[in-house]
C-alpha cells in the first residue's frame, strides 16, 4: 500500500511539473546564458561561430558555419525573438529538427535546412535571391509572407513563431504573415511544386528541437523565448 501511495504522489508530482511548464514563457536565451541551447550535433554550445555580444548573440563571419538549437525538443509552442543582419544577411528558424543530417563539406547551408520547415531571416535588399517565397518572414520556398513591413538592415525585426495542433502562424513586427495547416492538401500542393519535391523526408516529423541557423553572414539574436501549448 505504501509502494502504491508513493508511486500516486510521484506520478502526480510529474503531471502538476508538466503542466507548469505548458502555458509559462521561458527564456531561451536572455541575453547571458547559453544553458538551453547547444550546438548542432553537440554536447556543448558553438562559441566559435556565435559570440554573445550587448544582450544578443551574434553569428561569426570566417569560421566554419555552425546551427546550434534547442536542448530540449517541442510539439506545441509560441516563439518570440528579436533578429537583425547585416547586409546581404540571411538566417533561419527551423522545427521539428531531428540530428539525422550531417554538413557537407563546401556547404554553407544547414544539414536540415532541406528537411524542415523554415522561418526565413533575410536582408531582402542585398541578398541575391529575391524571390518573394524566400524573402524575409516567408515560409522558405512554399508561402510568401502578406502584410510584411521590414526594418532596415541592422536594425531589429520582432518574430512569431506560433505552432499549435497542426496549425502554424508566422508573425513579423507585429504582422501575421504567414498561415498555415500542417497536412492541408494547399501545403502539400505547395510542397509538389518546391524545392523540397524530391525528399521524402521533408516536414515528416511532427515534433523535434528548434534550430536557428548559422549562413554564414552576420545575424544577431536576442530576447528568444518560447511558451509551451
Amino acid at each position: 500500500m505504501k509502494k502504491l501511495i508513493f508511486l500516486i504522489i510521484a506520478l502526480f508530482c510529474l503531471s502538476n511539473a508538466n503542466a507548469q511548464q505548458t502555458g509559462k514563457w521561458e527564456y531561451l536565451f536572455n541575453g547571458k546564458s547559453v544553458s538551453k541551447l547547444r550546438g548542432y550535433k553537440m554536447d556543448s554550445f558553438p562559441f566559435d561561430a556565435w559570440k554573445v555580444e550587448d544582450g544578443a548573440l551574434v553569428a561569426q563571419t570566417g569560421v566554419p558555419n555552425v546551427d546550434f538549437l534547442t536542448k530540449e525538443t517541442y510539439t506545441n509552442f509560441d516563439l518570440t525573438l528579436e533578429w537583425a543582419v547585416s547586409k546581404a544577411g540571411n538566417s533561419g528558424v527551423f522545427y521539428n529538427v531531428q540530428e539525422n543530417s550531417s554538413h557537407e563539406s563546401g556547404n554553407g547551408n544547414s544539414p536540415n535546412w532541406l528537411d524542415n520547415f523554415e522561418f526565413q531571416i533575410l536582408d531582402d535588399i542585398d541578398f541575391n535571391d529575391h524571390e518573394p517565397r524566400r524573402s524575409a518572414g516567408s515560409l522558405y520556398d512554399l508561402i510568401a509572407p502578406v502584410n510584411k513591413h521590414l526594418k532596415p538592415v541592422g536594425e531589429f525585426n520582432t518574430a512569431r513563431l506560433l505552432v499549435n495542433h497542426g496549425h502554424v502562424e508566422q508573425w513579423l513586427n507585429g504582422e501575421k504573415v504567414v498561415e498555415y495547416e500542417l497536412g492541408s492538401k494547399e501545403l502539400n500542393d505547395l510542397i509538389s511544386k518546391s524545392k523540397y519535391r524530391d525528399n521524402p523526408n521533408f516536414a515528416k516529423s511532427t515534433s523535434g528541437h528548434i534550430m536557428f541557423q548559422h549562413h554564414g553572414q552576420k545575424v544577431w539574436l536576442k530576447n528568444i523565448r518560447i511558451k509551451r501549448l
